[in-house]
């Protein structure tokens, strides 16, 4: 099996932009580059790996996805905050930005 890139998202897209496109019934990987701005007032950035795998997906689908996520994830460099959901309140902006910090 392979891993195919579906999207490429732009860098003005927001972070809602970015889990519009993430099929309600189907497991997907994703990575999104969070850019804020610290206590301090430093502009920071981090690179969020997401393993998405909603209720609705199919057995046979969230199993294949368990099983390759982390062979995969091992490839890709620069990951610095893993996030699983099976739902979208378990990554909404508040819990990325919380991780975040």
């Amino acid at each position: 099996m392979e891993i195919k890139v579906e999207r490429l998202g732009e860098t003005t897209d927001g972070y809602e932009e970015f889990t519009s496109n993430l099929p309600a019934d189907e497991c997907r990987y994703a990575v999104y580059d969070l850019d804020f701005v610290t206590d301090e007032n430093c502009q920071k950035s981090k690179i969020f790996f997401f393993s998405w795998s909603p209720d609705t997906a199919r057995t046979r689908s969230k199993m294949l996805y368990a099983s390759s996520k982390d062979r995969f994830r091992r490839e890709m460099d620069g990951i610095q905050c893993e996030i699983q959901a099976t739902d979208p309140s378990e990554m909404s902006l508040d819990i990325i930005k919380s991780r975040a910090h």
